[in-house]
This record gives structure tokens, sequence and C-alpha cells, in this order.
């Protein structure tokens, strides 16, 4: 296996998500791709449910501390104001935190989950802040969540411009889509789901060598389909009665496929 493939957390098994919890994430990369200024909604979640803070203020991180800690991702966002920003934000979400004795902590209905969450909103937060603006970054948004492993965000990225397309791009945008949510089924050990996205992704991809020309760029993705035929391949091959490990050991040998935007 590449190193590539070890820098991301995600690219591996994961958890199954409660309903709440996956609102909660949902709520908050949605405004993330419709307006990139509202990606500082997720820089909230990454730091108070940050396990290391947690443990140092059980009872709440200190205001002044939690603003220390967001400056940065901030600044990164082009947001100077740490305290317009919070304030802006818990307005706007109040299920982000609540107020506990010593400073703000975890709302109750994610605080349980709050290492799992911080960890995924960091890196979505991760994987758009660079991204160029204007009318590529819907797209830009969707190859990058791919590459960090996010691959149920990745799905949320793509899915509006499929809705505004037709025609062979709207095929191509599909079998990206379906490519994305076969690589989330493997994430969630689900055989049959990955078998029957990826079959039909690789069928809609098919000819089209590698390069899917867009409005906003072209996406390069021939590596990525070499590595899910095969892994395609294997899955199709499995003995019945085989065990867990070896059913996926296989497919998460493999390297991990990313996408390149042209």
């Amino acid at each position: 296996m590449s190193d590539d493939c070890n820098r991301t957390p995600f690219w591996q098994r994961q958890p199954r998500l409660p309903l709440e919890i996956h609102r909660f994430l949902q709520d908050r990369l949605e405004a993330a791709l419709r307006e990139p200024e509202a990606r500082q909604a997720l820089v909230w979640p990454t730091i108070l449910g940050a396990p290391a803070l947690r443990q140092l203020h059980p009872q709440g991180i200190p205001e002044a501390e939690l603003w220390n800690h967001a400056v940065r991702m901030l600044q990164a966002l082009d947001l100077p104001d740490p305290v317009a920003a919070w304030r802006t934000n818990l307005a706007n979400r109040p299920d982000t935190a609540e107020l506990g004795p010593t400073g703000w902590r975890p709302a109750a209905g994610w605080g349980a989950w709050g290492p799992l969450v911080s960890l995924r909103c960091g890196w979505q937060l991760a994987a758009l802040t660079p991204l160029p603006l204007g009318e590529r970054y819907q797209l830009a948004a969707g190859v990058s969540l791919f590459n960090h492993g996010l691959y149920h965000e990745c799905h949320d990225a793509l899915e509006p411009l499929w809705t505004r397309t037709d025609g062979a791009i709207k095929n191509d945008l599909q079998g990206l889509i379906l490519l994305a949510g076969g690589y989330h089924h493997l994430q969630q050990h689900n055989l049959p789901g990955l078998l029957s996205l990826w079959e039909e992704a690789l069928k809609r991809l098919q000819g089209r060598e590698g390069a899917l020309a867009t409005p906003w760029g072209t996406v390069r993705v021939q590596t990525a389909l070499d590595l899910t035929a095969r892994r395609l391949d294997h899955g199709k091959h499995v003995t019945d009665g085989a065990d867990e490990d070896a059913v996926f050991g296989s497919l998460w040998a493999l390297d991990r496929p990313t996408w390149e935007l042209a």
C-alpha cells in the first residue's frame, strides 16, 4: 500500500452514524457547499469535540480559549474575527454548543459522539478550505472530499451539479457519484451495496479514457477506475461463507483511489 493511503483516517471501516448525528454533520456540510463563508460552521464542532480539549475542560472550554483555537482556521477562510464568527454560528446553529460551568461544551445531542464529529468536521474543513472559489468550487469540493476519503460528503457535493446538467455530463457525474457511493459502502462493509454501485459506475464511465470533461473542469479518474475494477472483480468471486477478513481484506489492501481536477 502506498504512503498516500495513510493520509486520511477514513480509509478504514467506519461506524454507522445515528440519524441525529448524520443530520448534524449534513447540515453543516451542505451549508459549506452552498456558501463558502459558511465553512466556518465546521470549525466549532472540530474544536468543541476534540478529545484533548474536552479532557482539559470537562465543564466547558472558556470562550477566550475557544476563540484562540479558532483563529488560524478562520483566518484561512478569510474570517478575521473569531468572536463575530462564534456569535453568528450560535445564532444560526444553536445545536452546536451549550454553556457549562466553565465555558462551552458540545450540545447534548451530539456530545457523546464528540470525537468522531470533531474528526469528521475537521477533515471536511481540511478538504474544503484550500479550494478555488467561484464556479469551480462545487466540483472541486467533490474531488477533494473523495480524495480525503469522505465519500458520503462527495456525493452531497456532486449531486447539485448532477441535477443541473444533462446528456453526457449528467451521465459522467452520475458515474462519479456511484463510484463514491460504492466506497462509502466499503466503509460500511456492505458487499452487495458496493458491488452494485461500482458495477453501474464502471458501465457509465467506460470509454471515457479516464477524463471526464465538465463546464467546471476535467476530472481525471483512470487510476481510480482501474483500482475499482480490481476490487469489483475480487468482490464478485467471494465464495459463500467466506469470513469478513477474506471478503474485505483484499479490498482495503489495494491503494486508495484518488481523482484529479484539471
